[in-house]
């Protein structure tokens, strides 16, 4: 298969080649392998590979799912495959190979998944853009100066540049929809509990959410139709979902739609971000929808109630691992600032979590009383369009860590609190040919009505065919 040949396909099309006979997993395969090579030297976004086992799993007999033969990479956080790694970028889990599948990939593999890789990760999650201490730093395709956006930085820019035409991520706080916008490709979180967490449980009280970065609405909407619904042992869980993929190609309606360029807590917004919101009004106008300005007001303690919810959960993550390394973790196994956010954790009363989750609450409150009167909110997925490797020095306090994060993606992690499915859509670049995304959010489980509007958007502005740069093939 020519690279041209594995191009001219997503997810959704590969599938199809491999159920007419017209290719073979193992093509697919080769595929992929030859786009790794090709572009991950300059990129570095797949962190391993692990060909023998993928290959195997072919010789085994691939599960004849939707994506039988597809060729797919995990993001290296959260997702186990057994036998592999999972290391988050951090020295103590990099060669500390899983025991068992999560729920998650267990699903990917029941879908005909051929999984071969990982992709890179900020260290814990914890950078605002994806680099690293173990790994060094992923280069965007659009332009190799710059950031992939955090934390499926990796998986982002490997669908941008041909490896695989969609890739793992997850987001709790903006880390499929950041990097999707950095990449200029498709990105949804869906609401919480809809995809599995088991059986580790769930992370930050749900608002950790799993699914992918694609080229494709139609392969997201698909690909969640494989993975999606309840999990027997698991704290949140979110309706039983109808089919996605038929929602791609049907009509929305007429929507209400309110817009906002105002950023959360009051960090600025780039006017390239903005403008980029102005053109889809327009085009959202010029489809039918009915658009109207309104920002959201949210109560004064929300960000720092957000900000103690990561502090306590990373302290208690870290005390499972000392439980696992037989050993207390200390200054030298972190940067800087990802230490001081654990040592602040660990000082955290039980009393006082219990206020900040309460607090995160009517940060909730606030968010979902706008859908009481618009279908859909639209804002930029980012404050600025995506900024230079090295932006984020890591040895500041974690009072600096965190403004940093509000000035460059403010906007996210409001539909973490919430709960509901938001997803960033490609817009435009801007003068250094950089993508730049907008952002588009529901109510809860209306994951259906996103995809709609997606694929209305799509038809009218397609993005799958713009290709970056850097890509395989070029």
């Amino acid at each position: 298969m020519t690279p041209e040949e594995y191009l001219a396909h997503d997810a959704v099309g590969l599938a199809d080649l491999v159920r007419r006979g017209e290719t073979t997993p193992d093509d697919l395969l080769d595929a992929a392998m030859a786009a790794t090579a090709a572009v991950n030297g300059a990129l570095n976004v797949v962190v391993s590979t692990f060909e023998d086992a993928a290959r195997a799993a072919i010789r085994a007999g691939l599960p004849d799912g939707p994506f039988r033969g597809v060729p797919f990479l995990l993001k290296d956080l959260t997702a186990h495959y057994a036998g592999q790694p999972t290391g988050s970028a951090w020295g103590p889990r990099l060669n500390r190979p899983a025991e068992a599948d999560t729920e998650l990939v267990k699903r990917y593999k029941d879908a005909g998944l051929v999984i071969f890789g990982k992709t890179t990760v900020p260290e814990l999650a914890m950078d605002w853009s994806t680099e690293s201490r173990a790994h060094g730093a992923s280069h965007n395709p659009w332009n190799p100066g710059h950031t992939t956006g955090t934390s499926s930085g990796g998986s982002a820019a490997a669908v941008a540049a041909g490896i695989v035409p969609m890739a793992h991520g997850n987001d709790g706080g903006g880390s499929i929809r950041v990097p999707a916008s950095c990449c200029g490709v498709f990105g949804m979180k869906p609401s919480r509990g809809r995809n599995p967490a088991a059986p580790d449980g769930d992370r930050w009280m749900g608002m950790l959410c799993e699914h992918a970065l694609t080229w494709t609405v139609r392969d997201s909407a698909a690909l969640l139709d494989a993975t999606a619904g309840p999990h027997p042992h698991q704290f949140y869980n979110s309706p039983a979902g109808g089919n996605f993929a038929a929602e791609v190609g049907r009509t929305p309606g007429k929507l209400r739609i309110a817009v906002s360029t105002r950023a959360p807590y009051g960090a600025p917004t780039h006017p390239d971000c903005i403008r980029a919101v102005e053109a889809q009004v327009k085009l959202l106008e010029e489809l039918g929808h009915s658009c109207e300005w309104r920002d959201i007001d949210l109560p004064e303690s929300g960000w720092r109630d957000f900000n103690m919810m990561i502090n306590a959960e990373y302290a208690t993550d870290m005390e499972i691992e000392e439980k696992i390394l037989g050993r207390p973790v200390g200054p030298g196994d972190f940067a800087p600032v990802i230490w001081d956010i654990i040592q602040r954790g660990r000082t955290i009363k039980a009393t006082d979590y219990a206020q900040c989750l309460a607090g995160t609450h009517k940060v909730a409150q606030a968010v979902l009383s706008l859908f009481d009167d618009y279908d859909v909110f639209l804002s930029p997925t980012l404050a600025k369009p995506p900024v230079r490797l090295g932006s984020f020095d890591l040895s500041v306090t974690p009072e600096q860590h965190y403004t940093n994060y509000l000035t460059w993606m403010p906007y996210t992690h409001l539909f973490n609190i919430s709960g509901s499915p938001a997803m960033s859509v490609p817009g435009m670049h801007d003068a250094d040919g950089l993508p730049i995304g907008c952002q588009f959010a529901a109510r809860p489980a209306a994951e259906a009505l996103l995809f709609r509007l997606a694929g209305q958007l799509e038809a009218a502005r397609p993005w799958a065919d713009s290709r970056p740069p850097i890509h395989y093939g070029a």
